[in-house]
């Protein structure tokens, strides 16, 4: 990282304020590659906004361009020489032809997130296509069967971390039943000036290397003063038996990354304006590679009104958690003058910053961050409380490293008695593949609540909307037909390792999920780890169901909370070969990832 005093390469002389908040005028800049050689003081740049482009026909350019955040100036990902890329507003029912040239030295490729399409056009490299090589130009043609708010981003590498996203928006073919008079997408997302291959290096050396939020002496004797000194040692005790940090919400920090709202740091604030009177809606996408956030706007209630591009009952909130992937629309209606839009990370080091206001320059101000909590025991072990723990949970010397053979009885057994399949079955079934190296703790009694908001955000005070708030406006109502089967899939990993996986097994080790065109099957995902997962799942919807089998929302993208059991249907309607993993880049990367075969 480039020294303001110097040109030499120097980490750790960036101030961390600097780092965190970013520049004032951040962003891309108005310059070539090879001017990053210049003087600093010389260019000039310009600040993260998206342009907007519209069309059957549209043309997108991936190469490299300068961009300067911090201070230091770095190469990003862009996509016609913007971060974010380009904002496509398409229309429902509109056949699209999207060509994507590749003027990087390395394959890219473009995934369409949320979006139902042949699989032949869902742009995964090595399960839909084989992705698009240096100096080619592919061909994107699909035909539009939603509308909303959905986005766009590179399934090749870590490309995404490095600035390759953007904003997609459908217009109904209809009228639009959300009727607001101004509109603003807000696209949250992080970078690093650092390699990410090196920070994902980094990880693989030591799992919690980026977590600065670790218990202290302080913490202990806070213990001590409102639990005792027995329990409060015993509390450090079992932490350190289960060789786990209380505080391991997040892989990346602040210390390692710089949070972005429309690719703008908290320091250039980005502005969003409105007339007084008006009913703004606002179009939240998470495009972050690491990063959950939870985000407010203080003094003003938002009406959640879509959630992964689907109308939702509107149900008034001050604050929601999301996490990549996810996309949440909302309508509020401003009556001062300026407030802030706050989204904190979950780890509480970091925030991204924009202004909603009527003129631009001003401000409101801008929030502490919330103190940082510790996992509790729920998010642990789910139902068990301290005292009922099993040894075998508890002591990780206890596991079975020898069955890696994967059991197949568990996944996908067909359902004589549809009456079983009514609701989702509740008995835990661990894969033999569980017990080993792959996976350092598994939950027996999970979680099955939807009601709860997570970690750090529980008893704090705001209104928090949590997935049982979420019901599909007109219901779900295209397939109403009972479950043939289930699939029972368990999210794992070890953390000393940095090793994540489904049912212990990384991707390179698993066989592929299969499923049968039309057949409605539902799958129950158990999160036997200490940190929350947003899995993905392409080419179909995850229809979210209550734990007794009540369907609720429909979305594209499910974060599962440690230690919780969620369960939906789904039905593959197109043949082909799908990507389904963990939206976090470096879990899905360590292999959390399954392929999905629809026949």
């Amino acid at each position: 990282m480039k020294s303001p005093e110097s040109d030499t390469l120097h980490p750790i002389r960036l101030s961390r304020r600097r780092f965190v908040q970013g520049l004032a005028a951040g962003g891309v800049i108005a310059s070539t590659p090879s001017m990053l050689q210049a003087n600093e003081q010389s260019r000039q740049t310009i600040r993260g906004t998206a342009p907007e482009l519209s069309g059957k026909v549209i043309e997108l350019e991936v190469a490299q361009s300068p961009v300067n955040f911090t201070g230091s100036s770095r190469l990003a990902t862009t996509i016609n020489g913007s971060i974010p890329a380009p904002t496509l507003r398409l229309r429902e029912g509109d056949e699209v032809i999207i060509k994507v040239t590749n003027r990087l030295s390395v394959p890219t490729s473009i995934h369409w997130h949320g979006i139902i399409l042949p699989y032949q056009m869902d742009g995964v490299p090595g399960i839909s296509f084989k992705g698009i090589a240096p100096g080619e130009t592919f061909t994107y043609q699909f035909k539009l069967q939603q509308s909303g708010t959905y986005w766009y981003h590179s399934h090749s590498g870590f490309q995404e971390m490095t600035g390759m996203y953007g904003a997609l928006i459908i217009e109904p073919r209809s009228k639009e039943i959300i009727q607001a008079d101004r509109d603003h997408v807000v696209l949250l997302s992080d970078w690093t000036d650092d390699d990410p291959m090196a920070v994902f290096g980094k990880l693989k050396v030591q799992g919690d290397i980026y977590n600065f939020n670790q218990p202290t002496v302080s913490d202990f004797f806070k213990d001590v003063s409102t639990l005792g000194v027995s329990a409060a040692l015993d509390k450090r005790q079992m932490w350190n038996q289960m060789r786990m940090s209380p505080t391991d919400l997040a892989d990346l920090s602040s210390s390692a990354i710089t949070y972005l709202m429309n690719g703008t740091t908290p320091a250039g604030n980005w502005a969003g304006t409105f007339k007084p009177g008006e009913r703004v809606r606002l179009r939240y996408i998470n495009g972050s590679s690491n990063t959950f956030y939870d985000v407010r706007i203080p003094g003003l209630k938002m009406s959640v009104v879509q959630a992964d591009g689907q109308n939702v009952k509107p149900v008034s909130v001050d604050e929601f958690r999301f996490g990549p992937g996810e996309t949440y629309d909302v309508i509020v209606e401003p009556k001062q003058q300026a407030y802030t839009v706050f989204a904190q990370s979950m780890d509480r080091t970091g925030f991204a910053r924009g202004t909603l206001s009527v003129a631009a320059g001003l401000t409101a101000p801008v929030p502490k961050l919330d103190p940082v909590e510790w996992l509790a025991m729920k998010d642990m072990m789910g139902k068990m409380d301290h005292g009922s723990m099993a040894k075998d949970t508890m002591d990780h010397g206890s596991m079975n490293h020898g069955g890696m053979a994967m059991d197949h009885s568990k996944h996908g057994m067909m359902q004589s008695d549809k009456n079983a399949l009514a609701k989702p079955s509740q008995k835990v079934n661990h894969a033999k593949t569980e017990y080993g190296p792959s996976s350092d703790m598994r939950v027996d009694m999970p979680r099955t609540n939807l009601d709860d908001p997570g970690i750090g955000l529980r008893d704090n005070g705001r209104h928090v909307l949590t997935l049982a708030d979420l019901h599909s406006l007109d219901g779900i109502i295209d397939d109403q037909r009972t479950p043939v089967r289930e699939i029972e899939l368990h999210l794992t990993g070890n953390m000393e390792r940095y090793s994540w996986s489904i049912d212990g097994l990384e991707f390179g080790e698993s066989t592929p999920v299969a499923m049968k065109q039309g057949e409605r099957i539902r799958i129950i995902l158990q999160n036997d780890t200490m940190m929350t997962h947003p899995m993905h799942l392409h080419g179909m919807w995850s229809d979210l169901e209550s734990d007794d089998g009540t369907l609720r929302v429909r979305r594209h993208t499910i974060q599962v909370q440690p230690a919780q059991r969620i369960s939906f249907l789904t039905t593959p309607h197109d043949l082909g070969r799908w990507a389904w993993h963990c939206h976090l880049l470096f879990h899905m990367d360590a292999g959390m990832f399954r392929e999905v075969v629809v026949s």
